[in-house]
C-alpha cells in the first residue's frame, strides 16, 4: 500500500491517469484582494516562488476567483514564462458566471464552457490548461453536453484534464459512464470539502471516486481555520467576530480539543496534524492548501514532514467520526444474512438463524 508522502517533491499520480502532482496543491482564491480581502500580487508572487522551491508544482484557481483576478496574477507570474508554465500543473474551473444578467455567462452547457476556457486562457496567459475543474453541477444542462464538451477542449489540446468539483456522487458516476461508453476524456480528479471536521464525505464520494478512478483533493481542510487551533471551547464566546461561529459546534470544539493534545505531544502546530490527518486518509491524492503569507504556506507545508502513531490517529478518527446515512448504516448489518458464518476477505459472520439448517434442507 502506498505510504503518506513526506515531502513536497514525493509526487502522486492524480487518479487513474499519468499526471505527476505535488502531494500538498497551493490554492489560490486568496489571491487578490478583489473581494476585499487576500494577498496583494507582490505577495502572492512570493508564495508561488516559495512553493516551487520545496519543490510544488500543483497550483489551483478557478475562472472567478476574486473576479477573475487570481488567475491573472498566476497568468502575470508563471504563464508569462514558457519553462515556469511548462513545469507547472494549472488547474483552473468553469461554471460560475463572470457576466451579470447574461444567461450563458456561468453553467456547463457548450457555449459556456468554451467560452470560460477561452476566457482563462487569456488570463492565464497559456495555451492550455493541465486540469480543467466543473466547479459544481449544472441543473440546466445534461451532463453528456458538458462531457462531449470537455472531450472536445482536450482532444482540441486546450486542456489536459477534467475533474469535477462538488458534485453529487450519482451525477459523477453518470459523467463518468459517459465517458466509458462513449470514449470521451475521463474525469480523473473531484475536488471536495474534506477534513476532520467534515467527514460525511466518506460515506458516497470516498468510496465512489476510488472506484471510478478519481483522486480526491481535498478543499478546506482546515474547516475555515477553526482546525488551526485558535478557537477552543474556552474562547467560543467570541467567535462572533470571526465569522465562523456556525462551525463552532460541542463536536467541532471536541475535535479541536483532542488535535491540540496530538499536537502537544508531538511538539508541532494544529495545522499541521490536521493536514497530515486528512492527506493520509484513502483515497486522497493532493490536499489544497490555501496562505495569505509565506508564514503560512511553510507552516502548512510542515504537516507532510510529521508522523502520527497509531493511537493519536485512533483519537483523532473517534472524535470526529459521523453517523453514516442510509443504505451505509445499513449495509455493515448484513453479513452475517450474505455470508452465513463464513469468513470472506477477512471479515467474519455467525450463522443466520433464519437461514435454513444446511444442504439437506436445500429445496
Amino acid at each position: 500500500m502506498p505510504t503518506t508522502p513526506t515531502a513536497l517533491n514525493h509526487y502522486v499520480t492524480l487518479g487513474r491517469s499519468g499526471l505527476r502532482v505535488s502531494p500538498m496543491c497551493l490554492g489560490t482564491m486568496t489571491f487578490g484582494t478583489d473581494w476585499g480581502w487576500g494577498s496583494e500580487p507582490e505577495a502572492c508572487a512570493r508564495i508561488m516562488d516559495v512553493y516551487a522551491e520545496a519543490g510544488g508544482n500543483f497550483i489551483d484557481t478557478a475562472n472567478m476567483y476574486t473576479k477573475g483576478h487570481s488567475e491573472v496574477i498566476i497568468g502575470d507570474h508563471i504563464g508569462r514564462h514558457p519553462a515556469r508554465r511548462d513545469r507547472t500543473v494549472i488547474a483552473t474551473k468553469f461554471m460560475g458566471s463572470m457576466f451579470a444578467g447574461d444567461p450563458n455567462g456561468g453553467g456547463a452547457n457548450r457555449k459556456s464552457v468554451i467560452a470560460a476556457c477561452e476566457e482563462s486562457l487569456r488570463r492565464l496567459r497559456t495555451d492550455y490548461i493541465d486540469l480543467y475543474w466543473m466547479h459544481f453541477p449544472d441543473r440546466h444542462t445534461p451532463i453528456d453536453e458538458t462531457m462531449r464538451t470537455l472531450d472536445d477542449l482536450v482532444r482540441s489540446g486546450k486542456i489536459r484534464y477534467v475533474g469535477f468539483s462538488d458534485t453529487p456522487a450519482w451525477q459523477c458516476v453518470q459523467a463518468q459512464y459517459e465517458a466509458i461508453f462513449k470514449n470521451w476524456a475521463p474525469v480523473v480528479g473531484l475536488q471536495i470539502e474534506y477534513s476532520l471536521a467534515q467527514r460525511t464525505v466518506e460515506h458516497e464520494l470516498v468510496p465512489m471516486a476510488q472506484a471510478m478512478g478519481m483522486g480526491i483533493t481535498p478543499w478546506s481542510p482546515l474547516k475555515y481555520g477553526l482546525l488551526t487551533g485558535k478557537h477552543t471551547k474556552a474562547n467560543a464566546d467570541d467567535a462572533n467576530r470571526t465569522g465562523i461561529d456556525k462551525h463552532l459546534t460541542d463536536k467541532n470544539l471536541e475535535i479541536v480539543e483532542v488535535l491540540k493534545q496530538v499536537a502537544d505531544e508531538l511538539g508541532t502546530t494544529c495545522a499541521r496534524v490536521a493536514l497530515h490527518w486528512v492527506q493520509s486518509r484513502s483515497g486522497v491524492a493532493s490536499t489544497i492548501v490555501g496562505a495569505r503569507t509565506v508564514e503560512q504556506l511553510e507552516d502548512n507545508l510542515g504537516g507532510l514532514g510529521l508522523s502520527l502513531n497509531d493511537d493519536q490517529l485512533a483519537r483523532l478518527d473517534v472524535v470526529s467520526a459521523t453517523e453514516p446515512p442510509f443504505p451505509q448504516s445499513f449495509v455493515p448489518n448484513l453479513s452475517n444474512t450474505i455470508q452465513g458464518g463464513t469468513t470472506i476477505n477477512g471479515i467474519g459472520s455467525e450463522p443466520w438463524a433464519m437461514a435454513p439448517a444446511g444442504d439437506e434442507d436445500r429445496w
